[in-house]
């Protein structure tokens, strides 16, 4: 196994024990939707909304233990983006985020293929990504409008696209979470939808269409639209 699927590997599965009893405890956890990966390839994407610095922890925590989309990697920001956010400049834009799987996407190229290029490298060797299309935590709660590279990865692989919807976290920091400051607060969910295969997207969204260089934004909304209806059935 290659370094870079190694260290994630070891990282997550020892976070994966603590998470996953505070996910229980206080956070009430409730996962749905795994028979939904059971028959599907590796690797995959994992496209989720954005709600909280702790969506990352989250996700590998849902899944099970042993599951054969570990380790999961994922899409960072550059360093810069976090160097007035004190604490947070270390977690997401350090040492830690690189050792846990993230790799930086590389903003202003107007190529995926350059911006992209670490991460393809990974997920042609076999590594599932977890990415957050929106390129951001959202700042009011609801979903916002999807980027591409989501989907150009994802193109590029060949790989289905698992929608992902969180729902319960909504402005937690990780303090507040590792220190179970949510406690009994909040209801976590977290539900796994059908997977979205490249035959779908190339049905909807054919190649040579009029939506041009907008093509893997729209793809990326399509897959927004299911992680959608997802939170609204959960909030039922």
């Amino acid at each position: 196994m290659n370094s870079y699927f190694f260290i994630p590997l070891i990282l997550q599965k020892i976070i994966w024990v603590p998470t996953r009893i505070i996910l229980v405890v206080f956070g009430r956890l409730e996962v749905s939707g795994l028979e939904n990966l059971y028959s599907l390839p590796s690797p995959v994407i994992f496209a989720c909304n954005h709600s909280s610095e702790i969506d990352p922890f989250i996700v590998p925590a849902s899944l099970p233990f042993w599951s054969r989309f570990s380790p999961i990697f994922y899409t960072t920001k550059e360093r810069k983006f976090y160097s007035q956010n004190g604490w947070r400049k270390y977690l997401f834009g350090g040492f830690f985020i690189k050792m846990w799987g993230g790799y930086t996407a590389y903003t202003g190229l107007r190529d995926y293929q350059k911006s992209l290029s670490p991460h393809i490298n990974v997920i042609l060797h076999g590594g599932s990504f977890c990415i957050f299309p929106e390129g951001g935590i959202t700042k009011d709660g609801n979903l916002q409008s999807s980027r591409g590279g989501m989907a150009y990865l994802a193109e590029r692989a060949g790989c289905s696209i698992v929608p992902v919807a969180i729902s319960g976290v909504y402005g937690l920091s990780p303090l507040d979470f590792f220190l179970g400051g949510f406690a009994r607060k909040h209801k976590v969910r977290i539900s796994f939808r059908k997977a979205i295969a490249q035959e779908e997207l190339k049905n909807n969204f054919p190649s040579g269409s009029h939506l041009g260089e907008n093509t893997y934004r729209k793809k990326g909304d399509y897959v927004m639209e299911r992680i959608r209806g997802a939170l609204l059935q959960s909030a039922l």
